[in-house]
């Protein structure tokens, strides 16, 4: 429904994903009036969206909010809203990653912070989450670079890198890394890793859910029989991650995890949570990285994890691979994460609700 309202935005790829990103003081301060004309923006609810900018993929219906930030230490303050396609839900019940490549230089742009030279870190404080991620953005005399040599899985060509270094994201959203305790729980007789290290996360083999892990995206979403199954695990799992009833909410994502092919450490399919992933979330990438580092764990009994205090996984995904580089301490516990991402400018303008 349309909302006579309009604001600037400046739509960006972010990673494997795409939305637009506003500043707070450009939109509506409440937020029943901002969820509108979001909906409004994006052209939810509709398969298709064709009455606004989404793409009809919950990759490319996705919205950044950042302001400058007044926290110690921190330069912007970032709010990811995942818009859905189609129905008339805006929801901030969890983070973004691909979203999160954009935000840095779009505080360059915007002039919330200014750029130190031929490369500018930014300290991001994820609303969402409470947590702080640093990304380094290309900024040659000064001015944000798009173009560069780095490459992704799941976008074409190559652009300026991103890297995004994650600090303390253990228990973002779920109070605690396994907010159970357990490294496996046993959930309508599949046996799970129920896991936050900033995506709350179900870890599971897809072979104990029938699939071999390898399928590709379109027949994952047309095997009705695994989504049922693995919507039902979801269900019941949502009061042990404290996310309580999570029947409309966007997480836990769901994570079908098979020996890699590819020379990877793990492959990797991603339910978001209903359809199945083209690849793999920045942050639901770390979260699987992690499983695969604890002793007995579902993804443990298939990965192949390198050796030392410093692990770089290949996740592997239906795409390609996302390389997760993690830090550990004497116990073996992730102390930090690091993803490369890259991003891209798209359009800069108004745009309507």
């Amino acid at each position: 429904m349309p909302t006579n309202l309009s604001s600037p935005c400046m739509w960006m790829r972010g990673g494997t994903s795409k939305g637009g990103y506003f500043l707070k003081s450009d939109l509506p301060a409440d937020t029943a009036t901002r969820d509108a004309f979001l909906l409004g923006v994006m052209g939810s609810p509709d398969p298709v969206q064709i009455d606004g900018m989404g793409g009809a993929d919950p990759l490319t219906s996705k919205v950044a909010v950042v302001s400058k930030s007044e926290r110690p230490g921190i330069d912007v303050d970032y709010l990811f809203l995942q818009v859905f396609v189609d129905q008339a839900i805006v929801t901030d019940a969890q983070n973004c990653g691909n979203i999160l490549a954009g935000v840095g230089p779009f505080a360059i742009e915007r002039g919330l912070i200014q750029a130190t030279g031929e490369e500018t870190r930014v300290a991001i404080f994820m609303e969402n989450t409470g947590q702080v991620a640093v990304a380094t953005v290309q900024t040659p005399g000064g001015v944000v670079s798009y173009k560069g040599e780095a490459k992704i899985d799941g976008v074409p060509g190559s652009h300026a890198p991103v890297p995004l270094e994650f600090r303390d994201t253990a228990g973002s959203s779920c109070g605690a890394l396994l907010p159970t305790g357990n490294a496996v729980d046993e959930v309508n007789g599949v046996r799970v890793t129920l896991i936050d290290n900033g995506m709350p996360c179900v870890v599971f083999k897809a072979e104990d859910v029938g699939i071999t892990g390898y399928e590709d995206r379109d027949r994952l979403d047309a095997h009705t029989e695994l989504k049922a199954k693995i919507e039902a695990i979801r269900l019941a799992v949502g009061e042990r991650m404290n996310l309580g009833d999570v029947k409309e909410k966007s997480v836990p994502k769901m994570m079908l995890v098979a020996p890699p092919k590819n020379g990877g450490a793990v492959t990797v399919r991603s339910f978001i949570p209903h359809r199945a992933h083209a690849t793999i979330g920045v942050l639901g990438a770390v979260s699987v990285a992690t499983a695969c580092l604890l002793k007995g764990s579902p993804a443990a009994e298939v990965a192949q994890i390198p050796e030392g205090a410093r692990k770089t996984l290949s996740v592997e995904h239906p795409t390609g691979e996302m390389t997760c580089v993690l830090e550990t301490d004497e116990a073996g516990d992730v102390k930090t994460a690091a993803l490369l991402r890259t991003a891209r400018k798209l359009m800069d303008g108004t745009v309507f609700g």
